[in-house]
């Protein structure tokens, strides 16, 4: 089970907000019920504010008022929620120090070694490179 982003912020909002149970809180925050309890004690996250699930997509309003009324129902997280979002991958910043080395490389393997065929000059450079470096 995917668990929310922040589960003991998440729990403290929800024991602070809602009317939920512990085992329904615990058991959507991946915890035992009695950490639970001990957080609204507050014997345990203290100093922790709360992370609001709804303003953030991983629960509705009609979701919580819904197992309020039933302690029978579970919270599960919305399938809107995405915690992680991934990078696409694409070119990557080359700092300008190293925009040369490439070139350099290839101009020295040419100078020392002029007996090598543009192919294996070429290995992870493109043909156009090592020509006009030629």
């Amino acid at each position: 089970m995917t668990l929310p982003l922040m589960p003991k912020a998440t729990a403290v909002w929800l024991i602070d907000k809602t009317a939920l149970t512990f085992t329904q809180i615990a058991e959507f925050c991946g915890m035992h019920p009695l950490e639970v309890q001990a957080i609204a004690d507050g014997e345990v996250a203290a100093g922790i504010n709360g992370y609001d699930p709804v303003k953030n997509n991983q629960l509705t309003q009609e979701q919580i008022t819904r197992c309020e009324g039933n302690p029978d129902l579970r919270l599960k997280l919305s399938a809107k929620a995405n915690p992680v979002a991934r990078r696409a991958k694409g070119a990557r910043y080359t700092p300008i120090a190293r925009r040369n080395d490439r070139p350099d490389a290839i101009a020295f393997v040419i100078r020392q070694f002029p007996q090598l065929s543009e192919l294996q000059v070429i290995i992870g450079t493109v043909p156009t490179s090592s020509r006009a470096i030629r």
